[in-house]
């Protein structure tokens, strides 16, 4: 199971951390995605890792960093020069497949409830 939390409302320009902890089984060696949905929009690929190899989509690459504790069983996406563009349901996900199919959200198996964030002024 899949808990991600630390969203919230925030001005552009500001930074947020999500937080996804796993229980009842260990995130090492899997591949640990967070992806993001808008109203009315089609779920997006954000990020992903899997044995310190990361990846971002092109609209957030720079600005957002994705990183894994497997001590804590916890992976994390810090979130810097948010924009209003940012504002979605974000979900962090985990993925047995290969490293090659990391962006598609169809082969990921086990998901997080999902967090908001919102950028407003």
């Amino acid at each position: 199971q899949l808990q991600a939390f630390g969203g919230g409302l925030v001005q552009p320009g500001a930074s947020l951390r999500l937080s996804c902890a796993a229980s009842g089984r260990t995130l090492s060696g899997s591949i640990m995605g967070w992806f993001r949905q808008a109203p009315g929009k089609e779920r997006e690929f954000v990020a992903a890792i899997r044995s310190g190899v990361t990846d971002y989509a092109h609209s957030v690459k720079g600005r957002f960093a994705i990183s894994r504790d497997n001590a804590k069983n916890t992976v994390y996406l810090q979130m810097n020069s948010l924009e209003p563009e940012d504002t979605a349901v974000y979900f962090c996900a985990g993925s047995t497949f290969i490293w090659g199919v990391r962006q598609h959200s169809n082969k990921y198996y086990y998901w997080g409830q999902g967090t908001q964030v919102t950028v407003s002024s």
